[in-house]
């Protein structure tokens, strides 16, 4: 389960619907050309927290139906309605997912021993092992080492995808679970995580820019790390022009642009605008 996964995108039409097609366009492009180790799928980047719960069983089982074995499959099934997780790691798991993730639940202020009690209903409803979603900043849940180390008691939590600038915490969860599998979370960050000795790293940006981040990780293995620093500096050059046009329409447009049948993100989401499509086609050409 070491590596580099691809936050999977997902092709919506015009009126919001799952375009399949487009889909599975997606997913091929990230495995043959992107060249990812797996696929993270129903998190963020898929707008996972703006479709219903067949909508998520729909997605993961046109992913599963595509992917077959050729890569690893993370299924998220995170949600603050704990009965919806557990009936999405039951169904990932029926399909064959290798893992299952789940955000922290968030909105609510749920205190410590709610958090745990979450995710140990979810993994002790199944056969399966469990990735832990942490994003402080957008769900307001901080967890210390400690309390991490409590999680990491259930045997079937497995790791952690950390998706946090505090890189303090993350050479402490480091050094005290060695055995533990961390995933760095943020692209812009994802050298000083492999320096750090992160075991892989689940990335938005992997859709278009996929080969970028193998050679950052790569050479930040091998020690390379001025080769590695300027790659990432290429990345944070894309990564900024893509956030101030519009993180994930930009992306999808990049897709298209490589023929791939991205579609378009779901509302409240906007469309882009005319000119904000041809910056995506700019930025598109400036970087392949």
């Amino acid at each position: 389960m070491k590596g580099l996964f691809t936050a999977l995108m997902v092709s919506y039409d015009e009126e919001g619907n799952i375009n399949e097609k487009g889909l599975r366009e997606i997913i091929r492009y990230n495995i043959d050309v992107n060249r990812v180790d797996g696929l993270y799928v129903n998190g963020s980047t898929g707008e996972n927290f703006m479709i219903s719960t067949e909508e998520k069983k729909e997605i993961f089982r046109i992913t599963k139906d595509e992917v077959k074995d050729r890569v690893k499959l993370i299924a998220q099934v995170g949600s603050v309605n704990l009965k919806e997780a557990i009936e999405l790691a039951k169904y990932a798991t029926d399909l064959g997912y290798d893992a299952l993730s789940a955000v922290t639940p968030f909105y609510y202020k749920f205190d410590f021993e709610e958090i745990k009690h979450y995710y140990n209903s979810i993994i002790n409803a199944v056969n399966n092992k469990m990735i832990i979603y942490s994003i402080p900043f957008l769900t307001g849940v901080n967890m210390s080492v400690t309390q991490f180390e409590e999680l990491f008691e259930n045997e079937k939590i497995i790791g952690v995808k950390f998706t946090a600038g505090d890189f303090y915490l993350l050479e402490r969860m480091r050094r005290a679970f060695p055995d533990k599998l961390i995933y760095a979370g943020f692209d812009e960050m994802l050298l000083s995580a492999a320096v750090l000795g992160v075991d892989g790293a689940i990335g938005s940006t992997f859709n278009v820019n996929g080969e970028r981040a193998r050679q950052i990780f790569e050479l930040a293995q091998q020690g390379k790390i001025a080769e590695a620093r300027e790659i990432q500096h290429v990345t944070n050059d894309l990564i900024t022009d893509v956030l101030d046009n519009g993180l994930y329409q930009t992306l999808k447009e990049i897709l298209k642009e490589k023929g791939v049948d991205a579609g378009y993100c779901r509302q409240p989401m906007k469309k882009l605008s005319d000119e904000k499509i041809g910056i995506a086609k700019s930025i598109a050409r400036k970087y392949w």
